[in-house]
């Protein structure tokens, strides 16, 4: 290795530590899976609350569902953010030893390259995106027969997507 001179060690250096900026896109994407869990768990709780308190029945079932379907939609929007916190902290930072050490992750949180974090973090959405297209679905009026028809071809497009895409895997 050849002898640098001080201006590029010193540029080097602060470069190099420049990583750290990720920093903040860690804490602040955990911080947000944080509150989409917790906004998750409002949301179910407050499901809860109005089927048992409510006198007569006005709760239907697709009001208890679109509910439940909304928080399941928060706590996906959630993984993705922690998935893209561990994933960032793991590439540029330091690996998590701690889950190493006690292996109760496996391979679900190990990213390897940006690729496999892009991989990961892509599932995860298609599967937000499912999830809101089946809350949508519920609270569709459908009149006509071509409503049926193109709900049908689109739950089978995106099951076909989804075949595809375990295949890929």
């Amino acid at each position: 290795m050849r002898e640098q001179k001080f201006l590029e060690r010193s540029f080097e250096h602060a470069l190099w530590n420049m990583r750290f900026v990720v920093l903040l896109g860690v804490i602040f994407g955990a911080l947000s899976a944080l509150v989409l869990f917790v906004a998750g768990s409002l949301e179910i709780f407050e499901v809860l609350k109005d089927y048992l308190v409510s006198t007569e029945l006005s709760m239907t079932h697709e009001d208890i569902l679109i509910g439940i379907i909304g928080a399941v939609d928060f706590y996906l929007i959630g993984l993705v953010l922690l998935i893209f916190s561990f994933g960032i902290y793991e590439l540029f930072i330091s690996k998590l030893d701690i889950a190493r050490v006690q292996g109760e992750f496996g391979n679900i949180l190990e990213v390897r390259n940006l690729d496999d974090l892009k991989n990961k973090i892509i599932k995860v959405i298609i599967m937000v995106l499912i999830v809101s297209f089946f809350q949508r679905v519920l609270s569709m009026e459908l009149t006509t027969s071509m409503d049926m028809l193109a709900m049908a071809v689109s739950i089978g497009v995106i099951c076909i997507g989804v075949y595809f895409l375990g295949k890929h895997t």
